[in-house]
């Protein structure tokens, strides 16, 4: 029996971000990214085309500041879109896990999608910017998005190496691990816990 629908559609606006987003957990990875910061769209294309949702990403942030606010921002709103696009949770693994080489980086993630938020995050970059994105910037992006999804996130740079590499292997690793998480699995059609709700 195939699953709902699994979309949504999320819009925030304050005095420092205005951002829409919309995403499709069953896309084929499919982006449309435009946060005005180049890097940080790169990441996110990254992260949808490996973890084929379709993802649109629209954010207009106070960037004469800096990119804190939009980068935080658009982790809350799309970890919301998320969290709704996931629905009920029933028939799907819940658990997630990839080890994700770039190059001669090595990234591992893993995720639950519980309920219960908490972030694990070992990443240490040696430069302060790359591109246009600051580096400290990436933990508080998945910070965001874990806490408004309600998942518990461990993401962990296993072999260091070029920072490029690093921040890409994150974001890639994450889509994978959250395409297996929200997977189906048949032989289960309620919530996969003991506890009968997630």
């Amino acid at each position: 029996m195939p699953m709902k629908e699994r979309t949504a559609e999320k819009r925030r606006k304050t005095k420092e971000t205005e951002i829409y987003v919309k995403i499709d957990l069953d896309g084929t990875g499919v982006s449309d990214i435009s946060t005005g910061i180049g890097f940080f769209d790169h990441m996110l294309e990254g992260f949808a085309k490996h973890g084929l949702f379709d993802l649109t990403v629209r954010v207009n942030g106070d960037l004469y500041v800096d990119s804190h606010h939009t980068i935080e921002d658009t982790g809350i709103v799309l970890g919301q879109a998320f969290l709704e696009a996931l629905g009920e949770k029933k028939g799907i693994r819940r658990f997630g896990y990839f080890l994700l080489p770039m190059d001669e980086t090595l990234a591992m993630c893993a995720a639950d999608l519980s309920g219960r938020p908490f972030l694990k995050y070992q990443a240490c970059f040696t430069v302060d910017k790359i591109g246009d994105m600051d580096t400290e910037m990436i933990r508080e992006f998945f910070y965001a998005f874990s806490y408004s999804a309600m998942m518990n996130l461990h993401l962990k740079i296993v072999d260091e190496g070029n920072n490029h590499h690093m921040a890409e292997a994150l974001f890639k690793s994450f889509g994978k691990t959250l395409m297996m998480a929200v997977s189906s699995e048949p032989r289960m059609t309620d919530v996969w816990s003991t506890k009968g709700s997630l």
